[in-house]
């Protein structure tokens, strides 16, 4: 065994493995007191290490007993430090507070040397410590933004590849879905001029906040898109869910959406939830809201005014956002406990969504989201009727949570295939059956996607977007002088690729 050589160090911040804790070190829990000293950390205070030829796991920790020798150790620290060829750096600052001229807050872990500590050269190299010093202006280490752009690109393309392979996985791979997944294909690729110019935009313009926390749960995050800085004042808020088939839904398909809302003075946050088979309808629900809350709670913080906050959701997302908006109501109604408001809401705008699981199964089911898989999202048949909006509106402890419902807005087009306008129209018929303010807005010759991807692409006037950015600037004369004036949005994808598109595609 190789001879044993010890130097006397004060080890302030912890050896996770060995010293972070006394049930895992070898110090007595009598002695961790003795040998801490006021004003440290809480970490145990070590006077002996011992390093068996290199620096492994296997540290012997000693108590040094006799304070003359620790004292003695203190005054010979600065001689050591120049000797020494090899390091043990500890960042630690519980310890440095007293000092106006610190300000971190963050412990970091302990960087121990890559090379060996020999028994030759271990005499003349004493392991020490450095204490970082007091400094005017504290070493920070930041990432260059363009690379962490790129990473976070590369990761975000990874997450929709995976999801893509996922639906394919769960859908199965016969026939009809082979089609479809060809016609899906060939619809990408015509959109492509579009979505290659917004994802350069989602990705590098300094008017996206992405990936910000909302929860505590896989994928609890959600994009902000925040005006141009042209006016002082709060902007009002759209919170937007995104759809997906319950299956890829995903905080970017809102990006369009989010950058053209912010060109009219409108913050967007667009929420990701669970997926499937992440999750099922109870997490998503549950997410969305805790989405929500987050915007409600902190968009000040952004800019952005609480008292002008509107809720937003498409196809699967006005599914998932409506459950949530009338779950809160009826908690408000019963005096629960809760951290938003649905009256908060101004207005709910529901696109192209369906709102009875008991009429959606066979529908889906013949569109090859199988009947099985529909049931696993939806949790068994016996969950349907709480996550059927249209349904859970008739029972009669509802109707006083209806009343604290906002002004809900519904748009459909008339040639969705994928959701029927039914969907829209027997769901509105039920909100009226319970005295809720309903619109309902039906577009002659649109599809399921006419509405969301192809008309924004195409630029110009669109009368979805004016029609929910009247509604949203309606009390505001400011917002409504701009929208007078406001260029029209260009187009992104030469109308021949949209009319191609409109024809191949699978929705």
């Amino acid at each position: 065994m190789a001879t044993q050589h010890y130097t006397d160090i004060h080890v302030l911040a912890a050896i996770e493995a060995d010293v972070s804790s006394t049930s895992n070190s070898r110090i007595p829990p009598k002695h961790v007191e003795q040998n801490r000293e006021d004003g440290e950390s809480d970490y145990p205070t070590c006077s002996l290490l011992e390093y068996s030829g290199y620096c492994c796991p296997e540290m012997v920790v000693q108590v040094n007993k006799q304070q003359k020798n620790a004292e003695e150790a203190k005054k010979g620290r600065d001689k050591r430090r120049g000797e020494t060829k090899h390091e043990i750096q500890y960042f630690f600052t519980a310890d440095m507070q007293s000092s106006s001229e610190i300000h971190h807050h963050e412990r970091c872990r302990p960087v121990f040397p890559t090379e060996n500590i020999g028994p030759a050269d271990s005499d003349k190299g004493k392991v020490r410590r450095r204490v970082l010093r007091k400094s005017s202006a504290p070493q920070i280490c930041r990432q260059q933004s363009f690379g962490r752009d790129i990473g976070h690109a590369a990761a975000e393309t990874y997450l929709i590849t995976r999801l893509s392979f996922d639906l394919l996985g769960y859908l199965g791979v016969g026939y009809r879905w082979i089609t479809r997944l060809l016609a899906l294909a060939c619809y990408a690729i015509l959109l492509m001029p579009g979505f290659l110019q917004v994802a350069y935009h989602y990705f590098f313009s300094p008017q996206v906040r992405r990936s910000i926390v909302y929860g505590d749960q896989p994928r609890n995050r959600l994009d902000l898109y925040i005006p141009p800085p042209t006016s002082a004042g709060l902007k009002p808020v759209v919170v937007f869910v995104t759809g997906g088939a319950w299956i890829i839904g995903y905080k970017a398909w809102g990006s369009l959406l989010g950058l053209q809302l912010a060109e009219r003075d409108i913050i967007v946050a667009c929420l990701d939830y669970r997926n499937f088979p992440q999750g099922t309808i109870s997490d998503m629900v549950r997410d969305v809201s805790q989405g929500i809350s987050f915007v409600c709670n902190n968009i000040s913080a952004f800019g952005g005014d609480p008292n002008r906050i509107y809720l937003m959701g498409q196809s699967a997302g006005a599914h998932i956002s409506s459950c949530a908006l009338i779950e809160q109501a009826i908690k408000e109604s019963r005096g629960e406990r809760i951290s938003w408001s649905a009256s908060q809401i101004k207005a709910y705008f529901g696109l192209s969504g369906g709102y009875n699981l008991f009429n959606m199964v066979e529908h889906f089911h013949n569109r090859g989201l199988y009947r099985s898989i529909f049931l696993s999202i939806m949790e068994g048949e016996e969950s349907f009727a709480q996550y059927s909006p249209g349904i859970r509106l008739k029972e009669p402890r509802v109707r006083k949570a209806a009343s604290l419902l906002t002004h809900i807005v519904l748009f459909h087009g008339s040639e969705d295939y994928s959701i029927p306008c039914e969907a829209s129209k027997t769901f509105a018929k039920a909100l009226q059956g319970v005295e809720v303010k309903t619109d309902l807005i039906i577009y002659n010759g649109k599809t399921h996607t006419d509405l969301f991807l192809q008309d924004p692409l195409r630029g110009g006037k669109d009368e979805l977007f004016d029609h929910i950015v009247s509604m949203i600037h309606a009390n505001d004369s400011d917002g409504l002088s701009k929208d007078a004036v406001a260029p029209p949005r260009r187009r992104l994808v030469p109308e021949i690729l949209l009319k191609l598109a409109g024809k191949v595609s699978p929705f």
